[in-house]
């Protein structure tokens, strides 16, 4: 019985672990939020993950992001994630996918082929088509609402999109899919209000503002304000999140 997910196995038990070990799941967006998520399916012994994000490590990201590092500055996420994935279960397999997921990207993936996807990206456009791309495959999904402006972990909860409450972008969730007839979708969001940003600081990001490299493809012409955020509160909603799928991948 002598392995690394020796006490992962006397939880859920050997079936559930060579379960784990054929699952297949795919991460969309990798930061704050998402990296936390596959750090912890890899650790539980998840066999095949694949990552999806364009972004690279820089220096704002290590307040929060578990990939962040002064020695991983200016690297690909994605890179970064499968190096340390490997590092903590060699025999895992790790798909890349260097792209932010946009509707006019979604054509290269293929959602029939994962056994559960998550949503951790932070485009509205890409959320919706994400979680129609996931259902339409037949395949189990959870997003995240948003982490930003809050800090209070505990005031995380795992629901319907349709019965959340308090949390704006689950607001703009539930409208959207409820035009597109979506019936349900599991999240992760916050009863929290989000909470104002320190005025000082944002006259001095206002002013440091670029608004070439705070685009993403897709968004509108204008700066992209980030929010606010720390250490503890990403992380929890995405160990929430992975606890989530492991849970429905072993039942």
């Amino acid at each position: 019985m002598s392995s690394q997910f020796v006490r992962t196995e006397l939880m859920y038990g050997k079936d559930a672990i060579a379960k784990l070990r054929q699952s297949r799941v795919a991460v969309f967006g990798i930061g704050g939020v998402g990296g936390y998520v596959v750090e912890a399916l890899a650790r539980t012994g998840v066999g095949f993950l694949d990552l999806i994000d364009d972004d690279i490590v820089n220096l704002s990201n290590l307040n929060r992001q578990i990939y962040a590092l002064h020695s991983t500055l200016g690297r690909p996420k994605v890179d970064v994630a499968e190096e340390r994935c490997k590092d903590i279960n060699p025999d895992i397999v790790v798909r890349k996918h260097k792209v932010f997921f946009l509707p006019e990207t979604e054509n290269q993936f293929d959602f029939s082929s994962y056994d559960y996807v998550v949503d951790c990206i932070d485009t509205v456009s890409g959320k919706i088509a994400l979680v129609l791309k996931a259902q339409e495959a037949g395949v189990p999904v959870i997003s995240s609402m948003g982490a930003g402006n809050k800090s209070d972990p505990s005031q995380f909860h795992v629901s319907d999109i349709y019965r959340t409450s308090v949390d704006p972008l689950a607001r703009v969730m539930r409208h959207e899919l409820k035009k597109r007839n979506v019936k349900k979708l599991k999240v992760v969001f916050s009863t929290e209000l989000p909470g104002e940003p320190n005025e000082e600081t944002l006259e001095e990001v206002l002013q440091e503002a670029d608004p070439v490299s705070d685009q993403r493809p897709g968004s509108p012409g204008r700066i992209k304000l980030p929010p606010g955020s720390n250490a503890f509160v990403p992380s929890s909603a995405g160990l929430l999140i992975a606890s989530e799928v492991i849970k429905d991948l072993v039942k």
